[in-house]
């Protein structure tokens, strides 16, 4: 009997590193009108951003149901193995709610789901956390209450590029557009402790954004150095550039991974975004 590490295509991991990892993703989905693609299997992330930016409209996004983690948990139910699955905020998706409706359907006790209360990056960097104890010797239930009692620790900081699609999505007024894009105003995310995402700042240019981001993190309590760290960015990995050189000498780069964001996450951020998560100090 072994352990296997289960997560969502919001995790950003992507199913070429999820391979090398022996994590299994299940994916959400986007939707372009009729047109329906499950996130990053079926659009390239090159033809999704080239389809959100001249698109006439914002694509919609969609949780998997029930009967896909079903699939899943029934080929580990059949190998007698065990399962740790981390999913989507709750508070941001009904991702959470399928899988656990799929374990009840399934009738398997040695699945394990974790309500993340993350998205994106940090979801990604507790799906490293649950390898590194599943790699331990832990149990499924083992890596299960330690990444409950653990995941307060995960936090990410998003900057905002391009207003627009704030607006677009409904959660920025046309006025507010225009100024902020005059003005060069970057917004600053973050998702609360309750698994929701909150706008927590303003910055001027993207220099003032990665500036005021690590004086957040400070404050947050600090950023525990002996774990990794994750990047990442919406649309072209150029955009990473200015901040991989503003983190030279500020965080070491052993310790970093990068990651592309995808569609899911990519369609209410819009293109330019780029994130940063990390593990604050225990």
């Amino acid at each position: 009997m072994s352990v296997r590490i289960l997560s969502d295509s919001t995790s950003d991991i992507g199913q070429e590193r999820a391979k090398e990892w022996g994590v299994t993703l299940v994916p959400l989905k986007v939707l372009f009108g009729e047109d329906e693609y499950r996130d990053g299997v079926d659009l390239p992330l090159e033809q999704f951003y080239e389809k959100l930016e001249h698109g006439s409209t914002l694509p919609t996004t969609s949780q998997p149901s029930p009967e896909e983690f079903i699939e899943v948990f029934e080929e580990i139910k059949a190998s007698g193995d065990e399962a740790v699955v981390l999913t989507i905020s709750s508070g941001l998706s009904g991702t959470y709610q399928s899988a656990c409706l799929a374990k009840e359907e399934c009738g398997y006790d040695k699945i394990y789901i974790v309500d993340s209360k993350q998205v994106t990056l940090s979801l990604q960097l507790m799906v490293r956390r649950a390898m590194e104890l599943k790699d331990e010797g832990k149990s499924g239930k083992e890596i299960a209450d330690i990444i409950e009692q653990e995941k307060a620790r995960f936090r990410f900081y998003g900057i905002i590029d391009d207003l627009t699609y704030l607006e677009r999505g409904g959660r920025l007024p046309k006025t507010g557009v225009v100024v902020g894009t005059a003005l060069k105003l970057k917004p600053i995310i973050t998702i609360t402790t309750d698994g929701v995402v909150k706008l927590i700042g303003v910055a001027r240019g993207m220099n003032g954004a990665f500036s005021k981001v690590l004086k957040m993190v400070e404050a947050a309590g600090g950023r525990d150095t002996d774990e990794e760290y994750c990047i990442g960015y919406t649309g072209d990995r150029a955009v990473l550039e200015p901040l991989e050189d503003y983190l030279e000498g500020k965080a070491d780069e052993e310790k970093r991974l990068v990651s592309s964001i995808g569609t899911v996450i990519g369609t209410h951020g819009g293109p330019g975004c780029i994130v940063f998560a990390f593990s604050l100090k225990k």
